[in-house]
């Protein structure tokens, strides 16, 4: 896929550039901790590039889900104070992201300056893609650049609207995403793995079929296990499990190349209130009883690790998106920390690895590697769509046509 980018543009100099970024970072008692602001790292070059061509760049995020209402806990002041630190560079905050103070605000930057915009979510019209709301954001800028690669599978206001009225390209990060995702998708070498976590295996039934049959071998975790055992008729507790991902999970069961997907051979189980009574079940040894009602399973077992290792240190191409349990409490990230550590040392060369998801680039940063890995996405949902096959809504209005 060929898109529009910033070297076709040969002066940015006194030109308003508003740049639609995903900086949609936790944010805790006010402030973005430096081990969860690696969004807001990756576009840094960026806009310090627009910065030297002498642009006056304008920021326009949105950061959690006010549904169009002002929230103070989703204002976008820290995002701005975490930018100024990272740019060594004073960064404007305007305070609302439409409007006749903002254009003026905008207008009154200086060559090289940084501004960000209010939450794009207050506003109603951003989800929407109202076309009143993307004319109104297309007067804050001369020219839109879209590094928001993350949000790229939603059709907002400030993805596709804005697009319709300025001259609009992808930056660096976002043709970085594409290059390195069509490789997967196009030429993977084989053997192929991918593994996958999290939950909700009713979102992820097209993916995983995809991969089922794209890749050699699906190996799974995390809660997304859990519907595959329910629907062998074992209790499964509280572990997260709908009817919907109860019924994906048989229609999978299906699927012809089924047995390519690996299911954890053990799983750390417990009491998710108390650490404490966690123990292993070996899903090997039947019968078995995988928790009792009031447990869950919050990890995959020394002898998964193991098992996927082996996949792992095989592969030439490997595909990661999701942790493979409840990696936030020390006591159940041994599996995902394993797994991220193997991965991230087998890519750049004896493999090409990539990996995706805010959970999954959290994990990957706490192991220390996660400039290891090939190439780490900003897209977690976006990531999975793309590789799914589908024509995001974000890059469709930035495509040459070849």
């Amino acid at each position: 896929m060929k898109l529009r980018t910033l070297d076709e543009l040969t002066s940015l100099k006194g030109k308003r550039v508003l740049l639609r970024a995903d900086f949609n970072v936790p944010v805790t008692r006010g402030k973005v901790s430096a081990d969860e602001d690696w969004r807001i790292r990756k576009v840094v070059p960026t806009i310090e590039r627009l910065r030297k061509a002498g642009a006056r760049v304008v920021v326009a995020t949105h950061l959690g889900r006010p549904e169009g209402k002002k929230v103070a806990s989703f204002k976008t002041d820290p995002l701005a104070k975490r930018l100024s630190e990272l740019l060594h560079a004073p960064v404007v905050k305007i305070a609302d992201c439409v409007g006749e103070a903002a254009e003026d605000a905008t207008r009154a930057l200086g060559n090289g300056h940084v501004a960000m915009l209010e939450n794009l979510r207050f506003k109603k019209g951003e989800e929407a893609n109202d076309p009143a709301f993307s004319e109104a954001l297309s007067r804050l800028g001369d020219v839109f650049v879209n590094e928001a690669f993350g949000t790229c599978h939603r059709a907002a206001a400030s993805i596709v609207g804005v697009t319709r009225h300025l001259p609009s390209y992808a930056g660096p990060l976002l043709v970085s995403e594409v290059e390195a995702l069509s490789r997967v998708m196009d030429a993977p070498e084989s053997p192929y793995v991918v593994v996958m976590g999290g939950s909700k295996v009713s979102d992820k039934i097209g993916i995983i079929s995809q991969m089922l049959s794209a890749a050699d071998r699906v190996l799974l975790g995390g809660a997304l296990i859990a519907p595959f055992f329910k629907a062998q008729s074992h209790c499964i507790g509280l572990t997260p499990c709908t009817d919907e991902d109860l019924e994906a999970a048989r229609e999978l069961m299906k699927h012809p190349y089924y047995k390519k997907l690996i299911l954890p051979h053990d799983v750390v189980i417990a009491d998710s209130k108390d650490p404490r009574t966690a123990q292993v079940v070996d899903l090997q040894e039947e019968p078995f009883d995988l928790c009792r009602d009031h447990e869950s399973i919050l990890d995959i077992g020394p002898k998964t690790i193991t098992a996927y290792a082996g996949y792992i240190r095989t592969a030439k191409t490997i595909v990661w998106n999701g942790p493979l349990g409840l990696f936030e409490v020390p006591k159940f990230s041994h599996g995902t920390l394993a797994i991220g550590r193997l991965i991230a040392a087998r890519s750049k060369g004896k493999t090409f690895g990539v990996a995706g998801g805010g959970e999954t680039a959290v994990a990957l940063t706490r192991t220390g590697l996660a400039d290891c890995i090939d190439h780490l996405s900003t897209g977690g949902g976006a990531m999975l769509e793309f590789l799914e096959g589908a024509m995001l809504p974000g890059l469709q209005p930035l495509r040459i046509d070849e």
